[in-house]
């Protein structure tokens, strides 16, 4: 399909060529004997009706669904459970194939899907142990009225199911029934809650940072290490909250308005111990941990290579699992807005899927009374009733991944009976799991548990001497046959976050909002809120989540899990996380910057150390400022045009130096051009930001990326080496080759805002070590900065030539930054036809990585899209009906409907859709309306 194009399932020639194209696949599939049983009107069966009447067992009364042109819809009911109910059955009927998928992902079963292909996938997935998770909260953690929900979406889901079979609930379910011959099960609220695990795992802080320095440790020294790791900046990127102290067992802001009074603002508390630990409860101890660690060969690495394999093909449902997850919210004050009340926006960064992974929604009370509560609309994820993020009719709130360190990494010694705890041998907690698999064989695996969480180390042949050769400090204990490694991760505990979603939905004020927060536990996030209440609304920030508390080590590296000195004592209370109400500049920012800057005399607790390094915050931060001092207001429009800015900071950094480069080759000389009077704006025709980004790309290549380990080195990418490749060049002459190990969403270096701030540091000197670069072909070995960023140019500039061709008038950043949206299964997995049926693209982007408008992408691989903002959304507390939103693609999950990717093309443009939120509003927008009837 050609770049930008709508996609041929909004144009009904084009769908029904691709509808006869499947018919010929499948028949041919299924033999010649099913050929009169596969037809377009088979296919068709699968859409879901969205007028005239419907019966749904189990309603009290009517429930209207009313959608609007993109097939959005609004419900409206007279209780909430007819309410969650009646979500249940339209999220089935647009996405139930997403929802199949997903539950198979997080229980562990995805091999009863697709055979043997995912048995070691499913095989981590048990280890993890989401689902008898999940069903712990169900069983003793949520309330009775959460349960009542959840109950009431599973039933609604299954008065969809109820005697459909394979091809009446989508095309993916036909052609899995022809191979697997599988039978969807009855839907079950433990189902809606393994979601949220699923949900906290692609957003568990820094777990693959952790692993990547540990693996780093084999070829580069502790110096060297810290380097490619540098402190945040807190002198030029703002935290979220700057200032602000605990005082009485609760957190005050500097310069705040303060919080209103009541209870409800500091209940709840989703955690204990704080007050024991003391003021410096986490310490910078990463030498403690490195001790265990520092330079890790053989044994070690190995285990940790094969975890961070296994991690790659986990599906991430989210993200990828590199750099890319982080998202944008901001939201400004009734004070500086021309509405007079606050306007919020957010945008989550997420991986590029078909469908997205949002699906826009309106749940309404038509009487508002204690057995109807909800007014609210936003986006839900299919699976899970509620709203995950948008208004009701009083406030409205975002939320951006806060990147709280809360998984950790333990060695374990391990011997025959258990493992050694504190000198003394302890058993394993274990349970058995059998992995059905369609056409094949089941398998049974043991899970082991420690009392640092579950052995995931287990899950590979390669790990049987996990740690063999590892170097310990003198105090560790004998090894055995190797350490075992041991996760320990928040998620793992059960909790209320359920509870909070239906609490926040229903929320009315900030106390209220604040006590749904104090039960959102895992994932972590920075939650940003606004109201209409008043004459100018208010605003607001909440941390929540459950943020461990380390009496030793940092949780930078694996910690020695024999030693309990390495446990964690607690969690910080949520009356203790970062706050803020009202602040005095009139705005919030969150884009996964440091949320509080820790240490004597600021905030006591660590929350992580691998944040973001701030850069799509500042340039947030910066325009906000920029705009009030201008005009002094901000309009609805401004937000967003803000969400599409395109300014790459390294580039601003980069392309001055670059064209002070004296360069001789003419072609490369006419490439350098572009740079000169470049405004360092990534649009998608723009010759000079495909140009620098691909300099950008060599200058990592060449002066980090072929000094990594080859476990962090994209896969294929082989070279040959010497030593740990930073030294003269001729120390390099005698060499092996060695080919690299990661996937393409996580090699080192990802060109993420942690490189700008690498390279902004290193540019000061021109003779570092890290610019030495040996000799290839006919290159010299470069041993300065001008060299190697000279060098980077050339290559450059003959990699565009074979990409876009050789005329530069041609070139433009979209043509090599592209999104192909992907059907997450079987159009990724699949056969070729199921792809080319399946699958939307590509489209040329603009933006980039750490930029506003965050498309980002992996340097380490190529240029491709592979996490985007995955929804846009900006609400107007002044009035609700015009504020505006968009999701990556559109409503339906099934591959020709008319809403499979609508919103698309608006997306990619940057433009938003009117969101109708009250009653009239909802009824002018209104195409099609469907009513259940009990």
């Amino acid at each position: 399909m050609p770049a930008n194009e709508p996609a041929p399932s909004v144009k009904k020639k084009g769908r029904r060529a691709r509808l006869i194209v499947l018919v010929l696949v499948l028949a041919l599939v299924a033999g010649l004997g099913y050929g009169a049983y596969w037809s377009a009107d088979t296919l068709r069966g699968s859409y879901p009706q969205t007028t005239g009447t419907l019966k749904l067992a189990g309603l009290t009364a009517p429930v209207e669904v009313k959608r609007d042109a993109k097939g959005i819809p609004q419900l409206y009911a007279d209780t909430d459970q007819d309410l969650f109910r009646a979500q249940g059955f339209v999220h089935a009927q647009d996405r139930f194939w997403e929802m199949d998928v997903r539950r198979h992902m997080t229980s562990g079963r995805l091999s009863e899907m697709f055979g043997s292909g995912q048995v070691e996938t499913d095989a981590f997935l048990r280890t993890l142990g989401w689902r008898q998770v999940a069903q712990t909260e169900y069983d003793t953690k949520l309330s009775p009225e959460t349960k009542k929900y959840l109950q009431a979406y599973a039933d609604g889901v299954n008065e969809y199911l109820k005697g459909k079979s394979g091809k009446d609930l989508s095309v993916e379910h036909a052609a899995l029934k022809l191979s697997a011959d599988y039978k969807p099960e009855q839907w079950s609220p433990v189902d809606s809650v393994a979601w949220l695990k699923a949900m906290a795992w692609d957003l568990r802080g820094n777990m693959q940072d952790e692993i990547d320095r540990s693996l780093m440790t084999g070829k580069l020294t502790q110096a060297q290490i810290d380097e490619l790791y540098p402190p945040y900046p807190f002198d030029r990127n703002k935290p979220v909250i700057e200032g602000g102290k605990i005082e009485g067992g609760k957190y005050v802001a500097q310069g705040a308005a303060g919080s209103p009074s009541g209870k409800g603002a500091d209940s709840g508390s989703a955690a204990t111990g704080s007050n024991a630990i003391g003021s410096n409860a986490s310490t910078n101890t990463s030498a403690v941990d490195n001790t265990t660690v520092q330079g890790a060969s053989a044994g070690l690495r190995t285990q940790l290579t094969s975890l961070a394999s296994t991690l790659d093909r986990i599906p991430a449902l989210l993200g990828p699992n590199g750099s890319g997850i982080g998202s944008n919210s901001w939201v400004v004050a009734g004070k500086y807005t021309t509405t007079g009340k606050p306007l919020l926006a957010n945008d989550p960064h997420l991986a590029p899927q078909l469908p997205s992974v949002w699906y826009q929604i309106g749940l309404h009370c038509r009487t508002a009374s204690a057995s109807c509560q909800y007014d609210v609309a936003g986006f839900s994820f299919s699976g899970m009733p509620g709203v995950v993020i948008g208004h009701n009719a009083d406030i409205a709130w975002g939320m951006t991944n806060l990147g709280a360190d809360v998984s950790d990494l333990y060695l374990e010694q391990i011997k025959p009976e258990g493992y050694v705890y504190d000198g003394k041998v302890l058993p394993f907690t274990t349970r058995e799991e059998v992995i059905k698999v369609a056409g094949g064989t089941a398998k049974k695996i043991t899970v082991r548990t420690t009392n640092n969480g579950p052995l995931i180390s287990d899950r590979s042949d390669e790990l049987g001497t996990v740690g063999a050769r590892a170097p310990v400090g003198g105090t560790a204990p004998d090894r055995g046959n190797g350490y075992a490694v041991a996760l320990r991760w928040t998620a793992l505990d059960p909790g209320k976050s359920m509870d909070a979603v239906f609490k926040m939905n229903r929320a009315k004020d900030w106390t209220s909002f604040r006590a749904a927060a104090a039960e959102f536990e895992v994932p972590s996030q920075n939650l940003i809120y606004a109201d209409n209440k008043g004459a100018a609304g208010n605003i607001g920030y909440q941390a929540p989540g459950r943020i461990p508390l380390r009496t030793t080590g940092d949780g930078r590296m694996p910690a020695p899990g024999w030693d309990s000195k390495y446990a964690w004592k607690g969690f910080i209370a949520q009356a203790e996380l970062p706050s803020e109400f009202n602040p005095q500049r009139g705005y919030v920012v969150t884009a996964n910057q440091a949320v509080v800057e820790s240490g004597t005399g600021k905030y006591p607790y660590t929350l992580t150390t691998d944040w973001g390094y701030g850069a799509r915050s500042q340039r947030i931060n910066d325009l906000i400022e920029a705009k009030i001092k201008d005009s002094g207001k901000i309009s609805t429009d401004d937000m967003r045009t803000l969400q599409m800015d395109n300014s790459s900071e390294i580039a601003a950094l980069l392309a001055p130096m670059l064209t002070k480069i004296r360069v001789s080759d003419p072609d490369v000389r006419s490439a350098q051009k572009l740079l000169e009077g470049w405004n360092y704006t990534q649009e998608p025709d723009s010759a000079a930001a495909a140009y620098f980004n691909a300099v950008w790309r060599n200058i990592l290549k060449l002066s980090f990326g072929d000094k990594m380990p080859k476990e962090l080195r994209v896969k294929d990418s082989c070279m040959n080496v010497k030593g740990n490749g930073i030294g003269p060049a001729d120390d390099l002459a005698e060499v092996v080759r060695e080919c690299g190990e990661r996937g393409p969403d996580s090699a080192q270096p990802d060109g993420g805002d942690r490189w700008f701030e690498v390279v902004r540091k290193l540019v000061k000197d021109e003779k570092s070590a890290w610019w030495q670069s040996p000799a290839l072909y006919s290159d010299k070995a470069t041993t300065t900065r001008d060299e190697l960023f000279a060098r980077a140019m050339k290559d450059a500039r003959w990699e565009l030539t074979a990409k876009l061709g050789k005329d530069q008038s041609s070139w433009s950043w979209g043509r090599l930054h592209q999104l192909t949206l992907k059907n997450q299964t079987i159009g990724t997995e699949g056969p070729g036809i199921m792809k080319w049926i399946l699958n939307r693209g590509p489209w040329n982007l603009g933006g980039g990585e750490a930029t506003v408008n965050a498309t980002g992408w992996n340097a380490s691989s190529g240029y491709d899209v592979t996490w985007v903002p995955s929804m846009r959304m900006v609400v107007n507390l002044n009035d609700l009906d015009k504020s505006r939103w968009v999701n990556l693609t559109g409503a339906s999950g099934h591959a020709y409907a008319d809403h499979y990717t609508d919103q698309t093309d608006l997306w990619a443009k940057g433009e938003l859709l009117d969101w109708a939120f009250g009653k009239e509003a909802v009824a002018k927008a209104t195409v099609e309306t469907l009513t259940l009837k009990p």
